[in-house]
């Protein structure tokens, strides 16, 4: 244990994902993803939906990180570089885990590694939650695609220091 950790607050180990993870990161998606799927009144949503042979082939062709306490994977994020942009999706934190920081600390993690000028992530517009965590973190509404049907997808971007 560092010095700033407390039993209360252990340390969060933040490393690259691997294909080996797959099922680990399909599990803590699932179980992050239903309260959106209550929020939204359907559960036919693309992280609830995914396979693990989809998740193993994302996880082989793309960057993303997980988030460990004591060898326990508690949250993942994925990402990828296009040009100049920080594309960052799929943010899953454990249900049990959240509003401790981890979604934080991925999303620091993930800009610190990119060598992007910009990053950019999106959520639904009942998702308030969501919404007041990236904005907490320096990022600011883009854009809003609406959905159809009284909802809409809010695109939020961040400008990284360089």
């Amino acid at each position: 244990m560092t010095p700033s950790d407390t039993p209360e607050h252990p340390a969060i180990d933040i490393a690259p994902l691997s294909e080996d993870d797959a099922g680990e990161v399909l599990t803590i998606q699932r179980a992050a993803f239903v309260s959106e799927a209550q929020i939204y009144g359907s559960a036919d949503m693309p992280p609830l939906t995914q396979t693990l042979d989809e998740m193993r082939a994302e996880l082989r062709m793309g960057a993303g990180l997980g988030a460990r306490i004591g060898g326990r994977l508690v949250g993942a994020i994925r990402y990828r570089e296009d040009g100049d942009l920080l594309l960052i999706g799929r943010i899953a934190i454990a249900p049990d885990m959240q509003g401790e920081g981890i979604g934080r600390a991925l999303l620091e993690a993930a800009e610190q590694r990119s060598s992007a000028t910009t990053a950019e992530l999106f959520t639904g517009s009942l998702s308030e939650a969501n919404i007041r965590l990236y904005t907490s973190c320096g990022y600011e509404e883009s854009e809003r695609v609406p959905d159809g049907d009284g909802t809409a997808q809010v695109f939020l971007r961040k400008l990284l220091a360089r």
